[in-house]
């Protein structure tokens, strides 16, 4: 399947808008692709169901269709945290050369035997490292030139909704029956099966990596036909009303406690509320998500008082959500020790026990991660990236006011926003997220800089110019 991609990836480009052909191509391999696998490949990032779908999409985009991708931000700051995305792992590789040795001392005499051992990162490895966070921008850079517009941003939510109409037929199945659709495709079950069964039933996978990668997945569905229904008329409102009422019964029927209260707290805001409110809204879930380590970090958040509210509602869930809390603690001490640049790749971010080297933590949130493999640098320039796009949005609907605001650009902003707020308890960063990071920012440019992505026309087009106009069709040719 992997290997087939790119064909099926050229025949969408060849038959599709490009609008339509980039979202398809990069939607459908993350709903269809079997998670897990990958080709390891030298010198080169693993090519999976992430990579794949967008490096065909990019390379399709620029090389069939002869379409032009800007590689930099037309804003300032967005274009400095777009090049330090990609170069900030420099002296993540710099400061990592040293290997990992893990040893034990045994007999009367102590011998020190090397039981395992983490290798150092080299020069290659910095190639490698570098493309990787390019191929994790290529999403974002197609977005901000194809999906900003009006109508680019409509296709964006609708491809949300008819994905999550198609996804939910198989979740359904594997809801009444369990998860056993990958099994029967792939051969295999990409997660431990007991998390997918919650309160007496079971949780839907799918082809996903997790049943709460399928939830949010649903979530922006559900958010999707809320908004489209919202701008809608007719009886076209009428069905996407029913798509959406349609959809956050199978949300509910996920079992994700995070995603169900996105679903509860941001669909009446999308049916209801101005493009203020909603942007406002997703300014403070940003600044949640992107402050939440540096608080943690310090010790400021209140975990204690967070679990017992858990309790109160699930003792399950507060299980779960105190093994986060334990897990990210001892990441946060080896993190600690490295904390401008990280520990980089090979697993060296990870706790580890100090005689066998095997691994005692399991990190959830995406962003430990981040956090411990290329510290505050890397950190900060992800997180920036995801943010400024609804910074920027909140800014000109403010300078604007109801004035030209497309009635999709909050909905993409809540579900990005939603999205960040979700990564702090699991590494849910998807293309698809890049996708509406993507989008917003090119739709904040446009609003910022008119006719941004527009083609210049010459200044005199053939003999017609020449010719003398009557007033009224001379000041009709200038507007």
């Amino acid at each position: 399947m992997l290997l087939i991609w790119p064909v099926v990836s050229v025949v969408l480009f060849r038959r599709l808008s490009p609008e339509r052909a980039i979202l398809w191509c990069i939607l459908a391999g993350y709903m269809l692709l079997p998670p897990v696998a990958e080709f390891d490949l030298p010198l080169v990032p693993d090519m999976d169901k992430f990579t794949i779908p967008s490096i065909m999409a990019f390379v399709l985009c620029v090389g069939l269709l002869r379409k032009k991708v800007p590689l930099l931000p037309r804003h300032p700051l967005a274009k400095v945290l777009t090049l330090l995305f990609a170069f900030a792992v420099v002296p993540t590789v710099m400061t990592n050369g040293d290997p990992i040795i893990f040893e034990v001392l045994a007999g009367s005499d102590p011998i020190v035997f090397i039981v395992d051992m983490l290798p150092g990162l080299r020069w290659r490895d910095l190639g490698s490292v570098m493309i990787n966070q390019i191929i994790i921008l290529m999403p974002f850079l197609l977005a901000r030139r194809y999906l900003s517009s009006e109508m680019g941003q409509k296709e964006l939510l609708l491809a949300f909704c008819i994905a999550g109409l198609a996804y939910s037929i198989p979740s359904l199945i594997e809801i009444r029956l369990s998860p056993q659709i990958n099994i029967n495709v792939y051969g295999f079950f990409q997660h431990n099966f007991s998390q997918t069964m919650r309160q007496g039933g079971f949780r839907p996978i799918v082809f996903m990596p997790h049943s709460l990668w399928l939830a949010l997945f649903m979530f922006s569905a559900v958010l999707a036909a809320a908004a489209l229904a919202r701008a809608a008329q007719g009886r076209e409102r009428i069905r996407l009303a029913m798509a959406a009422a349609y959809l956050f019964w199978v949300l509910i029927l996920c079992k994700s406690f995070a995603s169900l209260a996105y679903g509860l707290s941001f669909v009446p805001m999308v049916a209801l509320a101005s493009a203020r409110w909603q942007i406002r809204a997703a300014l403070l879930l940003a600044a949640i998500a992107i402050t939440y380590p540096m608080l943690r970090n310090l010790g400021l958040i209140p975990t204690e008082a967070i679990l017992a509210q858990a309790e109160a509602l699930s003792a399950e869930r507060a299980q779960s959500l105190g093994y986060r809390f334990d897990n990210e603690a001892m990441m946060l001490q080896r993190a600690a020790e490295k904390p401008w640049f990280g520990w980089g790749g090979w697993g060296r971010n990870l706790v580890r026990d100090s005689e066998t080297g095997s691994i005692i933590s399991i990190p959830d949130g995406h962003w430990i991660l981040v956090f411990g493999s290329f510290g505050w640098l890397g950190y900060l320039a992800e997180m920036g990236l995801l943010c400024l796009p609804l910074a920027l949005q909140g800014r000109e609907i403010r300078r604007r006011g109801k004035e030209g605001i497309s009635p999709f650009a909050t909905p993409i902003a809540l579900i990005l926003a939603a999205t960040m707020v979700d990564m702090m308890l699991n590494d849910t960063l998807v293309p698809m997220t890049w996708l509406c990071a993507g989008s917003i920012l090119g739709y904040a440019e446009r609003l910022r800089y008119p006719g941004l992505f527009e083609k210049r026309r010459p200044l005199f087009e053939g003999a017609q110019a020449l010719v003398p106009q009557p007033p009224a069709a001379h000041a009709r040719s200038l507007l």
